[in-house]
């Protein structure tokens, strides 16, 4: 889309999904409202059984533009998004921001992520990109997002350089594009889910560098279940990928050299 055509981002929610981040929650909250006060911040909680739910209610009471979405179970980082996203939708924002409870992502950044956002349909912020960094994670993890996001720009030919990212940006237009009624996807592999579909409906990603801190408090929701499923998932859309470029080329032997 033409910047010409983009409409200024008057309405934007950040939606924070939240399972156990009782401790955490205040200060993100707290961050973005002082970041971008003029964002409408959505908690999105899987009935946290350590009162996380409460916590959001106190906030909310406390601030209008605090909002809170009680799931009934815990369901998976996608399932709560997509709820969040309908919320949103349905509320009139321009756009929504996807951010963690957890400290990894950092208020301060999102001024940058929406700047971004006025001359595109989504932004990442990257760890991966020049000017991105990561503190405090062990070198096997850092290893595990560096190789699988390789694995991902092979396989899909996505020029996206962190395609697993968390820290992101939507206007609500590109929402409405990207086929949200059939996403399945569930824990981390919802964000390459939707990268892949922003960039197959050519829709304008941009990536923003952002330094990502690893969390203090409380316990990652990364699992070998969660990796298992990332890889599963992203090896089948790159197999049929790879299957449609195969079938569209085959009438075309002059061009198999691109493959």
């Amino acid at each position: 889309m033409p910047d010409s055509d983009r409409p200024p981002l008057q309405r934007v929610a950040v939606l924070i999904p939240t399972y156990n981040e009782r401790e955490n929650l205040a200060g993100a909250v707290h961050g973005v409202r002082g970041a971008v006060p003029t964002a409408d911040v959505v908690v999105l909680d899987d009935d946290s059984p350590d009162g996380t739910g409460v916590v959001a209610d106190e906030l909310a009471a406390a601030d209008p533009q605090v909002h809170v979405i009680h799931r009934r179970a815990k369901e998976g980082l996608g399932a709560a998004y997509l709820d969040g996203f309908h919320w949103a939708l349905d509320h009139g924002y321009d756009a929504v921001v996807e951010m963690d409870a957890d400290g990894s992502h950092r208020p301060e950044h999102l001024p940058s992520l929406l700047a971004a956002a006025e001359h595109a349909d989504a932004v990442i912020g990257s760890r991966w990109v020049r000017g991105g960094r990561v503190v405090n994670w062990p070198v096997h993890r850092k290893a595990l997002s560096v190789g699988g996001n390789l694995y991902v720009r092979v396989l899909l030919g996505m020029p996206v350089h962190d395609a697993t990212a968390g820290f992101r940006v939507y206007r609500s237009e590109a929402l409405r594009v990207m086929g949200l009624a059939d996403v399945a996807s569930q824990g981390y592999c919802f964000q390459t889910d939707l990268t892949w579909r922003a960039v197959r409906a050519g829709l304008t990603v941009v990536e923003v560098p952002i330094t990502f801190v690893e969390r203090e408090v409380g316990t990652s929701k990364m699992s070998g279940d969660i990796v298992a499923e990332s890889l599963r998932r992203i090896t089948g859309w790159g197999l049929r990928h790879r299957a449609r470029q195969l079938r569209a080329l085959a009438g075309r032997p002059e061009r198999w050299h691109a493959l």
